[in-house]
């Protein structure tokens, strides 16, 4: 052991994901005294610009949205007491399909190994001990996410460091909550077709597959205030809608799979550090 502090890394596609998936973990974690680094990979610059302006409509300004969620992600950390912010500043590549997707410079056509050699060098100067990040899918199929799922793993490749690596994942129950939760919500959110529910079916895990079970309950509030910092991108995060005491109800429990590990802590498991500690 040294006097090192034990260190969590969290990379991240967007402005805001640090907070849809991990703000839970980042904000427990930070509050047990553990160094958390976030690095986010893009700038944001697909998002919704100021008075709900979409991308690619007139009036969209893409280097003025990145700014603007430059100024909301800083604020977002405050809330998560996040230790570091590293952005790695690629321009963002947009849903899938976009034209942005293609677009040079864009996160999505940047080669793997250059944003992994970037992302390298970060993680021999915070030596996390836990690195979190999206799964191969990107969760639901984002460019950016499978981009960081890419360049993460490749990076670990590219040192000597062993930390346990986590992706971010979510119970096939927790994912019916959700549907149920956002027909409560919206009442005109349309049942889905065949089609988009069998896709739907696919994301996360069946229940017995998830190996880490964090309860983050106590730090909702900070996890939604976190989402709430975001504001420009109000639209497009539902959860905010439903109030802090439901989406405490629903949004407690942050669940992932651990995929590297060294120290053989048994799983399931609550806790990321489980085996470092």
């Amino acid at each position: 052991m040294t006097d090192r502090p034990l260190t969590l890394m969290a990379v991240h596609a967007h402005p805001d994901d640090e907070a849809t998936g991990t703000g839970g973990v980042l904000a427990r974690y930070a509050a047990e005294g553990i160094r958390t680094v976030l690095v986010t990979c893009t700038d944001g610059g697909c998002g919704d610009g100021p008075g709900g302006v979409k991308p690619g409509d007139p009036g969209h300004d893409p280097a003025a949205v990145a700014l603007m969620r430059r100024q909301e992600l800083k604020a977002s950390c405050d809330v998560l007491k996040i230790s570091d912010l590293e952005m790695l500043d690629y321009a963002d590549s947009g849903m899938i399909g976009w034209p942005s997707n293609d677009a040079p410079g864009s996160f999505w056509q940047t080669p793997v190994e250059e944003g992994a050699a970037r992302l390298a060098e970060l993680m021999r100067h915070y030596r996390p001990d836990v690195v979190v990040t999206y799964d191969e899918n990107g969760f639901y199929g984002h460019p950016d996410h499978i981009q960081a799922n890419r360049i993460t793993m490749a990076a670990l490749e590219m040192t000597t460091l062993t930390p346990k690596v986590y992706w971010t994942t979510m119970p096939h129950s927790m994912m019916r909550r959700f549907g149920e939760t956002m027909r409560e919500f919206q009442e005109d959110v349309p049942e889905p077709d065949p089609a988009e529910a069998a896709a739907m079916a696919e994301i996360g895990l069946p229940d017995d597959e998830i190996t880490t079970w964090v309860d983050t309950t106590a730090f909702s509030g900070q996890k939604f205030d976190a989402l709430a910092a975001h504001a420009s991108q109000g639209e497009n995060i539902f959860f905010l809608k439903m109030g802090k005491e439901r989406f405490g109800e629903l949004m407690g429990m942050e669940t992932y799979l651990r995929v590297k590990d060294t120290t053989g802590a048994a799983v399931p498991e609550n806790d990321l550090f489980a085996g470092l500690r």
